[in-house]
């Protein structure tokens, strides 16, 4: 597998893997970039447009993971600062003055869920950032269920703290019951990279 960033040249890959649905319900990721009201606006096709704009205007809003050269599952990640809306929670507000580099979201094609993808798509998340200069990664998964029934995409698509975990990420918060703050520190902890 490799990964490559969002760029002009890959927004028919990008589009490819999302499908006419817009990824999650069409968010086209934009979520975390945008106030709730626009996103509510925008719908699925204003959603599209905002994402499309910003990599018209040569912003690179995450990475897309390859096999055999089709594309086969993407990471939302960028430096903290990017996401107006994760910035405004009251519940994920920053734990400190560190910059970081926060990973908000991913999508995994339904022919390839339950493959160990998203393992393969974090280790390319920490290289992409390594090479973007970026030395803290920051994630905020949801803990699953106490019941332990699975959580629905809708609450999934930030990954589960136990897989972090596994990659070397560190809790570093439970602000809330639903959410975990975890970071990876990429100057203290080698790694074997997975995707390049």
């Amino acid at each position: 597998m490799d990964y490559a960033p969002l760029t002009k040249d890959r927004w028919e890959d990008f589009e490819k893997l999302f499908g006419p649905e817009g990824a999650y319900a069409g968010c086209w990721c934009m979520w975390w970039r945008i106030t709730r009201s626009q996103f509510e606006k925008n719908q699925e096709r204003g959603n599209r447009a905002a994402m499309k704009d910003l990599i018209d205007a040569d912003e690179i809003p995450g990475i897309i993971l390859y096999q055999d050269d089709a594309p086969i599952a993407w990471c939302c990640v960028a430096p903290r600062g990017e996401y107006a809306s994760l910035n405004r929670s009251p519940v994920l507000k920053p734990l400190d003055e560190v910059p970081v580099w926060s990973i908000v979201c991913f999508f995994v094609a339904r022919g390839h869920r339950r493959e160990g993808i998203l393992d393969a798509l974090i280790h390319a998340a920490i290289d992409y950032v390594g090479q973007g200069g970026g030395r803290v990664v920051e994630a905020y998964p949801t803990p699953p269920k106490e019941d332990g029934t699975r959580l629905a995409s809708v609450s999934s698509f930030m990954g589960l703290p136990s897989v972090f975990e596994r990659l070397g990420f560190v809790e570093c918060a439970r602000p809330s019951k639903r959410k975990v703050i975890m970071r990876y520190y990429i100057e203290d902890a080698p790694r074997e990279k997975s995707a390049s």
